[in-house]
């Protein structure tokens, strides 16, 4: 590895550790969001262009540095943005944020991973380059495969960032939906009784049974395009 990237892992490192040490992630906890709902909704109110822009902006460096605070975020999205407006926003946010770190893991790691392993890795890459759209969906739709994962994987391997975006966006989609979904809902408890409203119950249900769903619909692939799993 040259300085470039050794600096580049420092910083990425750096911010990181100062962003946990001072305290910043609390803010991406469900709790805090919840207890400051109405603000947000208040101000979104007034400045509708401004506040798209801040969540995507954060929903994206969220993707790269903090796995855990997208999930927060998009079911923030529903709260706060509602269910086909959230879709759109955290699709474009985090398939841009996906192909960030894709690119990051791509231009300090691949060089190292492929000249250090390349006869190794050959039938990957050949595999990738011949079938990678169908290989990256299938792990896209399944969401047992951890999304942060996926893209620092995949930014070793040789598959085109146009590809990588567009199987990004449509595979990240359904799992899009559901988490919107319960965001939306999520926002509507004001007290004990509407944890009880059938709208809630099933978004979680939707949430607990997407997993099966998604794995029912790729065994229904089973022997065609998609059988990578």
């Amino acid at each position: 590895m040259n300085i470039k990237k050794i600096g580049l892992i420092g910083l990425i490192g750096g911010i990181i550790f100062y962003l946990y040490q001072s305290g910043y992630t609390q803010y991406l906890s469900l709790g805090y969001i919840k207890e400051n709902l109405a603000s947000f909704e208040q101000y979104y109110a007034n400045n509708f262009v401004q506040t798209i822009l801040i969540f995507s902006f954060l929903y994206i460096v969220a993707t790269v540095l903090f796995p855990g605070g997208s999930t927060v975020l998009t079911l923030t999205s529903g709260a706060l943005f509602g269910v086909i407006q959230g879709v759109i926003i955290v699709s474009f946010a985090s398939t841009i944020g996906a192909t960030v770190a894709f690119l990051l893991s791509r231009f300090v790691f691949r060089d190292f991973i492929q000249n250090r392993f390349g006869s190794k890795l050959k039938p990957i890459n050949d595999g990738i380059v011949k079938n990678g759209a169908n290989y990256l969906l299938t792990l896209r739709l399944q969401p047992i495969f951890s999304f942060f994962l996926i893209n620092v994987l995949m930014g070793l391997t040789p598959i085109k960032t146009s590809i990588y975006y567009l199987v990004s966006q449509i595979g990240m989609l359904p799992a899009t939906i559901v988490y919107v979904n319960a965001g939306a809902e999520l926002g509507k408890i004001n007290n004990l009784k509407d944890i009880m409203s059938p709208t809630l119950i099933v978004s979680f249900l939707l949430l607990a049974c997407f997993p099966i769903l998604i794995k029912f619909v790729m065994k229904s692939f089973k022997g065609g395009r998609f059988e990578c799993v």
